[in-house]
């Protein structure tokens, strides 16, 4: 999956999201599709859910939400 190329600033539920690792207040963001293997043993994955991540600019943690 392609992240973003542009780095920003994000708000999450009227706060803004700060990196837990190393307070880094820039990050890209993308989507990830939360697969389960019931759904993908019976081939029907896109009912699964999809998790926001933002990605640290600057070291690279991973942030999930399931919801924004």
């Amino acid at each position: 999956m392609a992240i973003e190329h542009n780095a920003e600033s994000y708000t999450i539920n009227g706060r803004e999201l700060v990196c837990i690792i190393c307070k880094g207040k820039n990050f890209h963001h993308q989507k990830t599709m939360m697969n389960t293997s019931g759904l993908t043993f019976f081939g029907i994955e896109w009912l699964n859910d999809e998790a926001e991540n933002y990605v640290c600019d600057s070291c690279g943690y991973v942030h999930w939400f399931l919801n924004e």
